[in-house]
């Protein structure tokens, strides 16, 4: 189950701000790459390719850390720290969603790579300034 969301935190993954996530490499050293992602109440989702870096890693281990920051104010930002889960959730529809967001339009991905929905389940959340 996760931790609920202040207001600031949904406020910053409600917006336009381009979140990190670190997953672990199988030698332990974190791999981090920028996301679009969306709220889905106190979790979070975001499309990833299938069996690449980032899935790989959730798959063997799926501990992961999201920061998102304030695009307008660096110094406002939120990690959130928790587990990640592979769906079967809609990758077209979370994609256009995303890339409505983020694009201000729908973006076809041409590329024929195969991607997954990843939910990822807060268990901590760490705001600064803190509240």
């Amino acid at each position: 189950m996760p931790v609920p969301l202040d207001a600031a935190t949904r406020s910053l993954l409600d917006g336009r701000n381009f979140p990190v996530v670190a997953t672990l490499r199988a030698d332990g050293s974190p791999q981090s790459s920028v996301v679009w992602v969306k709220r889905d109440g106190d979790t979070l989702l975001f499309v990833a390719p299938a069996g690449r870096g980032k899935t790989a890693n959730l798959t063997r281990d799926p501990r992961v850390s999201v920061t998102v920051y304030d695009a307008g104010n660096p110094y406002r930002s939120a990690e959130l720290r928790g587990t990640a889960h592979l769906t079967d959730l809609d990758v077209t529809r979370l994609s256009d969603e995303l890339a409505v967001k983020y694009l201000g339009e729908t973006h076809e991905q041409t590329d024929g790579v195969a991607r997954v929905v990843v939910r990822v389940v807060p268990d901590r959340v760490i705001a600064f300034p803190r509240q």
